[in-house]
C-alpha cells in the first residue's frame, strides 16, 4: 500500500529549487548542443563549397 504524507514546507521548497536547477542545466545543455550542431553544419558547408565563392579574388583588399 502506498503511504502518502504531507511534506514539510522547507522540504517542498528544497525539491522545487533542485528541480529548477536541473531544468536550468538541461536547457543550457540543449543550447550548447544546438550551437555545436550549427558549428558542425557551418564547418561542413565551408569545406564542401567552392573556395572562390567564400573568398573571391581580392577579398582582403579594400
Amino acid at each position: 500500500m502506498v503511504q502518502t504524507r504531507i511534506k514539510p514546507y522547507f522540504e517542498e521548497q528544497a525539491e522545487k529549487a533542485r528541480r529548477a536547477e536541473q531544468v536550468r542545466f538541461y536547457k543550457r545543455n540543449q543550447v550548447i548542443g544546438l550551437v555545436l550542431v550549427a558549428a558542425a553544419i557551418l564547418v561542413f558547408w565551408l569545406f564542401r563549397t567552392n573556395p572562390k565563392w567564400i573568398f573571391p579574388l581580392g577579398w582582403w583588399r579594400p
